[in-house]
């Protein structure tokens, strides 16, 4: 009850604040009620529900407590974990479930990625033990990667994962339950408990075991552990293989979702090719039970199979076919229509775009191989935005009738076509109130109309931010 009304308070001031020179121009508001996509993806919800589940006898995996899955696997005279999520709360939690699970004391951490979501909190674990921590020798790559240029631009990876949306406009980021960033405890708080997480928080626990090979077999606490470097969303991934409980730990090469072969906060090229074969390698092993960086583990051996098996191949074909469209000239546009998941494949939710999408995937194939240039003779040197919107606004009869046709376009539920429409205006006169909030509008109609939850969290987050400039 309390979510439909907010849902309804949310859509009555959907459009407040957006003027018009003309009086009978008015717009339509969005429905009240959730739409297909939103009550989609609240159905999604139930993937990240907290739970400890036992995958085997000696495996168990937190799901749900955290952005990303944290296990932990028991020894004769210990444990280990693998991975350990995104922040010293969340670890907190975890660490007192498995507490009720084992007494026996961590050996050791094995860190799939350097992904924050995965990594830090992985010093709430270790609490000051003399813990060895395995990852690759590249662990922290992308980072790297970004910083040592000095690119930073934080404004997307917020709106990505909508850190700055209200909680009655966070449904979930698609492979993860919806959460905030954790902060540093204030100074001036400063009770044990929160002192302990102020200090954690604060540390910079690093991997002190670094693989510098394709594969490693290790033991530990009477563990067998096999690690394989497995480039897909990230060049330090690694996936675990646990040969005597018949278990692969997947990093992020998997989770229930197509998946983000293109983050749209900014990456540099994912290697799709090295991601399939890192997949091939993880189904060569014949797994009975598959736990992903994200969403609920896979159980079961035909089930296990069938799912990468799937997965593996959903991701090849759309490599091959946007290649193939490459090979013919194709544009990125023109692939996009061109590169269409066959429906044994679309029908699976497991590939449904919740995280990822297919038409980001393949423009960014086209863009690791062929860079930024479309092939488009007219696209080499072409004219300058504001210089097109100018002619185009002429173009289209002036100011009045192109925000005449936007609003007509939201009334249309037009979403795309209106915020096509308004940026012309927008980049001729950035500062004007009236045509924020129309983008605003769009941003929230698409937003809104939309079941994959990162694209979600951009366009709501940026209405958001037009409507406070």
């Amino acid at each position: 009850m309390k979510s439909k009304f907010l849902l309804f308070l949310f859509s009555f001031f959907l459009f407040n604040g957006c003027s018009t020179s003309d009086k009978s121009e008015t717009l339509s508001p969005l429905p009240t009620t959730q739409t297909p996509a939103e009550k989609k993806l609240e159905k999604r919800n139930s993937e990240f529900t907290e739970e400890v589940i036992s995958v085997t006898e000696n495996v168990y995996t937190a799901v749900g407590y955290d952005v990303s899955n944290i296990s932990m696997v028991l020894g004769q005279d210990g444990y280990i974990l693998i991975d350990g999520g995104s922040n010293p709360r969340s670890a907190a939690k975890i660490k007192a479930e498995f507490a009720k699970i084992t007494s026996l004391p961590l050996k050791a951490i094995i860190v799939t990625h350097g992904h924050g979501d995965h990594a830090k909190g992985v010093a709430t674990y270790v609490d000051g033990q003399d813990v060895d921590i395995w990852a690759m020798q590249n662990f922290g790559h992308e980072g790297e990667f970004s910083a040592k240029a000095g690119v930073n631009f934080p404004q997307r990876p917020l709106r990505q994962a909508g850190f700055a949306l209200p909680k009655q406009q966070r449904i979930n980021n698609g492979v993860a339950p919806a959460m905030y960033m954790v902060k540093p405890v204030p100074a001036k708080e400063n009770s044990k408990d929160k002192k302990e997480i102020k200090t954690v928080y604060t540390s910079n626990l690093k991997p002190n075991q670094l693989l510098n090979e394709p594969f490693k077999a290790i033991n530990i606490a009477g563990i067998e552990i096999e690690l394989y470097h497995a480039p897909g969303e990230t060049d330090d991934q690694l996936f675990v293989w646990l040969p005597q409980e018949k278990v692969v730990f997947s990093g992020d090469n998997f989770y229930k979702s197509w998946p983000n072969l293109y983050a749209i906060r900014g990456t540099e090229y994912r290697d799709v090719y090295d991601w399939i074969n890192s997949l091939s390698l993880m189904i060569s092993k014949e797994a009975n039970h598959l736990v992903g960086g994200h969403t609920r583990p896979v159980l079961g051996k035909e089930m296990v199979k069938e799912i990468l098996t799937d997965y593996r191949d959903a991701i090849k074909f759309v490599f091959e076919k946007t290649v193939q469209g490459i090979n013919q000239g194709m544009t990125p546009d023109e692939l996009v229509d061109y590169v269409q998941l066959p429906e044994h494949f679309a029908s699976k939710d497991y590939l449904h775009g919740y995280y990822g999408r297919v038409d980001w995937s393949v423009r960014q194939i086209f863009n690791g191989y062929m860079g930024w240039f479309d092939g488009n003779a007219t696209n080499l040197i072409p004219l300058s935005s504001k210089e097109e919107s100018h002619k185009m606004i002429a173009l289209m009869g002036g100011d009045e009738k192109v925000k005449s046709e936007v609003i007509n376009a939201l009334n249309g539920s037009e979403f795309q076509w209106a915020a096509q429409l308004i940026d012309y205006l927008l980049i001729i006169m950035p500062e004007n109130r009236a045509y924020k909030s129309l983008k605003a509008n769009a941003m929230e109609g698409l937003g809104r109309n939309i079941d994959n939850a990162v694209a979600r969290n951009y366009y709501l987050t940026v209405a958001q931010e037009l409507r406070k400039q």
